[in-house]
């Protein structure tokens, strides 16, 4: 069955992370963009509350029974067919799965206004992603 451990893990990591680019996101844009520590903490906080994100639906689909996703979109694809996602939210985040490779594997490109945007009109995608997991385990526990 599902890490209770695991899953409460990292949402703690997610919410923690957001909580924290919240109050980035309240800088105004040039201080922020001026700012190479935000900007590193900013970029930091995203890419782990992204890392988790994925890490925690892989686990939900592998425990799931429904195979082991091949990439970080499938994941998502594979949480809307277990009904951990409703569609519409599951295909709004799967360009998240994009920009986790992006804070990976072309981290020189990633420029702070493109943090910036995502801080302030991203963010909730990431806390409603954990709303909808806690709901769909806590469905699973009154069966």
């Amino acid at each position: 069955m599902y890490n209770h451990d695991l899953v409460a893990e990292r949402i703690g990591i997610i919410r923690s992370s957001v909580k924290r680019l919240k109050l980035l996101a309240e800088m105004p844009k040039e201080r922020f963009c001026r700012d190479e520590d935000s900007v590193d903490i900013a970029e930091n906080r995203l890419r782990r509350a992204l890392e988790a994100l994925f890490d925690l639906g892989r686990h939900l689909v592998v425990k799931s029974g429904t195979g082991v996703p091949s990439d970080y979109r499938s994941v998502i694809d594979k949480l809307i067919e277990v009904q951990v996602l409703p569609e519409g939210f599951g295909r709004r985040i799967t360009g998240m799965a994009g920009y986790r490779n992006r804070l990976i594997h072309e981290y020189n490109k990633v420029t702070p206004e493109e943090l910036y945007e995502i801080m302030q009109t991203r963010l909730s995608e990431l806390s409603l992603f954990c709303q909808y997991v806690a709901d769909y385990l806590q469905g699973l526990d009154r069966r």
